[in-house]
């Protein structure tokens, strides 16, 4: 099983940015312990991060090899009808995820434009909502 987590906007400032909302753990110690995870359930996993919505696209597309995605789109979650075009043209199931509770947050991001055509939304649970989400996809 080969699977693919990609981190949108933002999340390459995980550990600095508002540790009081995402916490202090950086985004390489996140994918580290989640190659690990995936390892030891049988799985490979690839992980990608960009700030840009093109670049996001294109990895997606490239991924035919991919049995799964986890994906914390950032604030394109809530924006881009083109990510959401992409995941859907793509195939692969997704599971969208969140650092932070997006429901008690903001009005703007209560609404996400990918979770209607996602396998699951886990949200709030900082960067164990990661950990979730891919015992979820590594679990038949």
């Amino acid at each position: 099983m080969h699977l693919a987590i990609i981190n949108g906007p933002n999340l390459n400032l995980l550990g600095k940015r508002e540790p009081d909302i995402y916490g202090t753990e950086t985004l390489a110690e996140i994918e580290t312990r989640l190659g690990e995870h995936a390892k030891a359930g049988g799985a490979t996993l690839t992980c990608f991060q960009s700030n840009s919505e093109g670049a996001l696209l294109d990895f997606i597309q490239s991924l035919a090899f991919c049995d799964g995605i986890i994906i914390n789109a950032g604030a394109y979650t809530h924006t881009s009808v083109a990510l959401r075009d992409c995941l859907v043209g793509v195939g692969i199931p997704f599971i969208e995820v969140h650092l932070s509770n997006v429901y008690a947050r903001e009005p703007f991001r209560h609404k996400s434009l990918l979770a209607d055509v996602a396998a699951g939304i886990i949200c709030g649970f900082g960067s164990r909502s990661y950990d979730l989400a891919l015992d979820a996809l590594l679990t038949p």
